[in-house]
């Protein structure tokens, strides 16, 4: 039995279009991250939202992490509009959602409100540094948002069809599998050994695990989509039982929001019937803006019954000389000289400067592909 959506239903907001009805709108041209917000709540996604953020929902998200009808929401999904647009789109019912010249879809406007960017990253960010790649990407945003309800007309292209779900979709495949009990993990990067180790380590207390990395707007230095799925798909061949795993794609931007988006994560996987999700060491951070386990933090201090998934938080871990294996704290009595941590960014540098990972690090199958990557880089 999968978990119940977010707000008690998943969201459908697709439609069809009425040409002559819609002739003559405003229009919004989107960026590629709206775009995906868009088909996200469309898609139920982002259950319960039915459009972009109206001020009341903006502001309860801000100040108290749930949304005005009381469900939790970590993370605001807004629409920015230039200030010189208000007075043009004030008294407008629809407006039409554009991207790259194409009419993706409607929102009926209900609201154009005044926002304080730097309250946003203060609260939702934990900083207002403007080196943090999401504050910079706030600070870059018209100060102004319009929200509405959303109707879809036309569906983003997939960048990978073979693994690309609606959540209606996985809730059936996971149904069909029989799996009463799923477990997500989000990543950004490609897998590593300690990556593998807790997905594991949470695939031992339940049905099936669902691999679902962001495939949305990174930072330019992360590896790119194409080559981070040929990763997961050569490991998840070699190394994970294939009737217990389900490779699918998230196609929203990638925040750096640390504890907000860890919640924001788990919800998003309990839309596509997730029941438990993980969490490990600095979930959605980057830098030292946030503790290692301040993720954990944030969403133990949500009731069960109320975040309506289970986090399973693990601890950091790591490789251990003595115990030549992967391990944690928990589980490995050796002295702190013995432990070598892994990372992405740590596997990243390595292959940059020409190192091959050991294979402690990374399957030498990963590492064949992002040899071949940052070798293609340099020519």
């Amino acid at each position: 039995m999968t978990s119940v959506p977010h707000g008690g239903r998943l969201i459908n907001r697709f439609g069809f279009i009425c040409t002559e009805e819609f002739t003559n709108l405003k229009k919004i041209e989107l960026t590629r991250g709206q775009l995906n917000d868009l088909d996200c709540i469309a898609s139920g996604v982002y259950s319960p939202l039915e459009g972009f953020m109206t001020k009341d929902d903006y502001d309860n998200v801000l100040d108290y992490m749930r949304l005005k009808t009381g469900e939790i929401w970590t993370i605001p999904i807004t629409l920015p509009i230039d200030e010189t647009r208000i007075s043009e789109l004030k008294d407008e019912k629809r407006v039409l959602l554009v991207y790259d010249s194409d009419v993706y879809g409607v929102l009926e406007v209900d609201d154009i409100y005044h926002v304080d960017l730097k309250r946003e990253a203060e609260l939702i960010y934990g900083t207002v540094d403007p080196d943090h790649p999401g504050v910079k990407k706030l600070y870059g945003r018209p100060s102004v948002n319009i929200g509405g309800q959303i109707t879809m007309f036309k569906r983003v292209t997939a960048s990978f069809p073979n693994h690309t779900y609606a959540p209606e979709e996985t809730r059936l495949i996971f149904q069909q599998k029989g799996w009463n009990t799923i477990v997500g993990f989000q990543t950004r990067n490609p897998i590593h050994r300690a990556h593998e180790y807790i997905q594991k380590t949470a695939l031992e207390h339940v049905d099936g695990l669902f691999l679902h990395p962001l495939v949305g707007e990174t930072k330019s230095d992360d590896v790119p989509a194409e080559v981070r799925m040929k990763c997961y798909e050569v490991l998840l061949d070699n190394y994970y039982p294939k009737d217990r795993y389900l490779l699918g794609v998230f196609s929203s931007s990638m925040r750096y929001a640390g504890p907000r988006e860890a919640v924001f994560h788990a919800i998003v996987r309990k839309n596509f019937g997730c029941t438990h999700f993980i969490i490990g060491r600095d979930h959605a951070g980057v830098g030292d803006y946030y503790g290692t386990y301040d993720a954990q933090r944030l969403l133990n201090q949500f009731k069960g019954d109320d975040l309506g998934i289970v986090p399973v938080c693990l601890e950091h871990s790591f490789y251990c000389r003595k115990c030549d294996q992967m391990t944690s704290l928990k589980t490995c009595p050796h002295d702190s000289e013995n432990h070598i941590h892994l990372s992405g960014t740590k596997v990243r540098k390595m292959l940059k400067e020409g190192t091959v990972p050991p294979l402690y690090f990374s399957r030498k199958e990963v590492v064949d592909i992002l040899i071949d990557y940052y070798q293609k880089l340099k020519d």
